[in-house]
């Protein structure tokens, strides 16, 4: 479990294609603390740690992961947002992520509003229904809330974001140009509370 808390900003250093894609990730974090198996949130994708040394971790990506999170993501040189695993105790800043990406979304606008960013997102149809405004939503592993909604008449929905300067600047989130993809993962509460619902209605 993690927050949506960013703790570091690493970077792609290699991806090399084996059975799953090795990703090398430079690191500020004291990967002395980190145990091989821990799982870190990269981006927000939950991923394990399979090798590390001084100013790197090591995971495997399989073709799955790939293939359901933002593209683009996974090259060398590329910025990702780091958070470690949620510990017992810690503060609970943002809201219960689980690094399970729920879809892929697009940055369709951005406009500066005083020191902030006022940032649209398109989310598609599969996700429209667990975007709520004042509800939690994870950008790119950024625990953020919803300003406002807008249903599609295709079945997707625009959603308003709002980026304060210390987030962008804790964050890959200050790069957020249009046309941009980025990983969603709908609030936990939300996803329970649909299947619920489709149960009600079988």
């Amino acid at each position: 479990m993690f927050t949506g808390i960013i703790t570091d900003i690493g970077h792609i250093i290699s991806a090399e294609q084996r059975g799953d894609l090795r990703l090398t990730i430079g690191t500020a974090y004291d990967t002395d603390s980190v145990a091989i198996g821990a799982s870190i949130a990269c981006s927000g994708v939950c991923l394990t740690v399979v090798e590390k040394a001084h100013g790197w971790f090591a995971v495997d990506a399989s073709a799955e992961t790939v293939s359901r999170t933002a593209a683009g993501l996974w090259s060398a040189g590329s910025r990702i947002n780091l958070e470690r695993a949620l510990k017992v105790g810690d503060e609970l800043g943002g809201h219960i992520v689980t690094g399970h990406v729920d879809g892929v979304g697009t940055i369709v606008s951005s406009e500066e509003i005083g020191d902030s960013w006022k940032v649209g997102v398109a989310a598609p149809n599969s996700l429209a229904p667990y975007i709520a405004a004042k509800g939690s939503v994870t950008v790119d592993g950024v625990s953020l809330t919803v300003n406002d909604v807008c249903d599609q008449i295709d079945g997707t929905a625009l959603f308003m974001l709002n980026i304060i300067p210390h987030t962008a600047a804790m964050t890959t989130l200050n790069t957020l140009s249009i046309g941009r993809q980025v990983n969603l993962e709908i609030d936990v509460l939300a996803r329970y509370l649909k299947r619920m619902e489709d149960l009600r209605a079988a």
